[in-house]
């Protein structure tokens, strides 16, 4: 007997406050309080990719934000790190059930981000994301929640998920609290794999490192692919460069011998993107949907496909999140300089990922 599910997968949702405020419709929804309460129409920036991550059994994204509660002042303005100048980030709780809506179903929160607000931000973020039915891994509030394992049981088929950090902008978690970030460490990675590969049928590992705006996958990205392979991945998902890198598919058997095709894109770039001018480059992201099948109980990759993403804005201003093949073929929504840039960085996408993640009805 055979099964098929549906996997989709997205890379950074990076909330700056210039993109907040461009969704904020200045209405205040009854009962929402001073945490984030304010009326944003963050449901509207999803619609023309939610069915791409909606019609999935299960679709995964990383969290490159937090929950961190606060006034509708706070999330306008870009806040730093006096120590390190880095950027801080924190999106309105109304983000939360918009990303419900859309199709999400678990978050990697294992990011260089996860820490900006510290342990408080760490928790109540974890506490929004159960409030509003989403899963998550990586982040934690307790030791016993560190050693739970994230496996979803998805028509019969057990997808395990883990998710791991190379930093957190040096906003460590102090010494003694029970809350954490998983990093990337190889003998808790291995550890973790081993009691996962007794649990699941299928493993997605989301990893956090790169170098931001390169598009060439530096040397340590390329040995934890080949380290998470080796220890049982399935597929790895890369996010923080911030643009698209390459992904590669491999035959590799793994410590406890099985051989299998295994998927790794060094990369998702930007789902939802970190500017909305500059770098076109920023503004490109793919989600990846992996068809997976189970027969007699084997579960294997039987397929990988990718759509491509664009976060721009329609001649309306209004910011949306567009499929890229579908976007360029209505030119009458788009500023003529911005569909021109669209084609360029469609076209561009579809030469890195050519013979490997290829896009439907491409012709």
């Amino acid at each position: 007997m055979s099964k098929q599910i549906v996997v989709a997968a997205v890379g950074d949702l990076l909330m700056k406050p210039l993109l907040i405020k461009s969704l904020h419709t200045g209405a205040q929804a009854a009962g929402t309080g001073s945490q984030g309460g304010t009326n944003y129409a963050f449901e509207q920036m999803f619609e023309p990719v939610a069915r791409y991550l909606q019609d999935a059994h299960l679709t995964i994204g990383n969290l490159e934000t937090t929950f961190a509660g606060g006034r509708e002042a706070d999330f306008n303005k870009t806040k730093r790190n006096p120590k390190n100048r880095n950027p801080l980030f924190k999106s309105p709780d109304a983000l939360a059930p918009a990303l419900s809506a859309a199709g999400f179903d678990v978050f990697a929160t294992a990011n260089n981000h996860c820490a900006d607000y510290g342990v408080r931000g760490l928790v109540r973020t974890l506490d929004v994301l159960d409030k509003n039915g989403l899963g998550h891994v990586g982040t934690y509030r307790s030791a016993e929640e560190s050693r739970k394992l994230c496996v979803r049981n998805v028509e019969g088929i057990r997808i395990g998920i883990l998710s791991y950090t190379r930093d957190t902008n040096g906003m460590s978690v102090p010494k003694g609290q029970p809350a954490g970030v998983k990093k990337l460490v190889r003998a808790r990675m291995k550890n973790d794999m081993k009691r996962l590969r007794a649990a699941a049928d299928f493993i997605i590992v989301c990893m956090h490192c790169g170098f931001e705006y390169e598009e060439s996958p530096a040397a340590h990205q390329k040995e934890w692919v080949r380290f998470l392979f080796r220890n049982g991945a399935d597929v790895v998902l890369g996010s923080h460069p911030h643009v698209l890198q390459p992904a590669i598919t491999r035959i590799v058997k793994d410590v406890s011998g099985r051989t299998r095709k295994r998927f790794a894109i060094y990369s998702l770039g930007n789902f939802v993107s970190t500017r909305l001018h500059g770098k076109d480059a920023a503004l490109t992201g793919i989600i990846v949907r992996l068809r997976l099948r189970s027969t007699n109980g084997q579960v294997r990759l039987d397929g990988i496909e990718g759509v491509p993403t664009w976060v721009g804005m329609t001649k309306k201003s209004k910011c949306r999140i567009v499929p890229l093949q579908e976007a360029i073929g209505k030119p009458d929504e788009y500023p003529e300089e911005q569909l021109a840039r669209m084609k360029r960085a469609y076209q561009r996408t579809l030469r890195m990922y050519r013979g490997v993640l290829p896009f439907p009805n491409d012709e």
